[in-house]
């Protein structure tokens, strides 16, 4: 499958470069670009391009802004927790100045409420996939644990096993495990300012913003989510569970749909 985005990586990296395979200027100034961000142990490509977002955006004539978030894909792996702090300005460099349609699934998806909180205007409109409760909640241990799993590969609890096996890191199970990138991630999990939500400040998020949510998803329910954005519709994606967002053609329609960028 063509990649056939505007793939950035995220950072404020002078050394870093874009790799521009999409003229920009080439598509209608009255559709915005898409940025997707990708959730925690993925990468851009294996999220958007691999599931199908980045062609069906090029075929509805959307440039896509395809961001790696730092410790993932093509972006810097820094294994200090410290280099995480501020983790959304790595996603909001990589941004134009115009406003922008947004995707986000799980970790990528925080990421969108937290930048849209406090810069509403570079937002036109939002979708939001995997995240619902789990926004508000603080459990450092639960943290520390799934911290623990990225880092060793191994797992106690069944639940950790997604952890454990990091489709960038490759299996617990893979004699060629990278223990450096097992540890990039692992700091991306213990960083010093890990965003917690609270309805006060969803309420900046004044722009439309579409919650999809499976109904297999650990991270419901999604109501509280819903009810804390002041312009928020609900998508259930009926027999859908975390990991399998990104592909879902229910979630994929919709999204789609409410960006106004169907490609036929």
């Amino acid at each position: 499958m063509p990649d056939r985005t505007n793939h950035r990586t995220s950072g404020n990296f002078p050394a870093m470069s874009a790799t521009t395979e999409t003229d920009l200027t080439a598509h209608s100034e009255a559709a915005p670009p898409v940025l997707l961000v990708h959730g925690f142990g993925t990468s851009a490509s294996a999220t958007w391009r691999y599931n199908g977002w980045l062609d069906l955006l090029a075929d509805a004539k959307r440039a896509a802004i395809a961001v790696d978030l730092l410790g993932h894909g093509q972006a810097p792996h820094p294994t200090d927790p410290e280099a995480y702090r501020d983790l959304e300005d790595h996603v909001l460099a990589a941004m134009p100045d115009q406003a922008v349609d947004a995707v986000g699934f799980s970790a990528g998806a925080s990421v969108i409420l937290w930048l849209a909180a406090h810069h509403p205007r570079r937002f036109r409109r939002i979708v939001v996939a995997g995240v619902g409760a789990n926004l508000f909640e603080r459990d450092s241990e639960r943290l520390r644990v799934i911290a623990e799993a990225v880092r060793t590969g191994t797992f106690d609890d069944p639940q950790l096993r997604y952890f454990a096996d990091l489709p960038e890191a490759g299996s617990s199970r893979d004699e060629n495990v990278d223990p450096e990138l097992r540890a990039a991630m692992a700091a991306f999990l213990s960083r010093p300012d890990r965003r917690f939500f609270t309805p006060e400040i969803l309420a900046r998020v004044t722009m439309p913003v579409l919650v999809a949510l499976g109904d297999r998803d650990f991270a419901g329910p999604a109501d509280p989510l819903v009810e804390a954005l002041p312009d928020a519709t609900h998508k259930v994606l009926r027999g859908v569970d975390h990991f399998a967002t990104p592909k879902d053609f229910g979630f994929i329609d919709a999204a789609l749909d409410f960006l106004g960028a169907q490609p036929f």
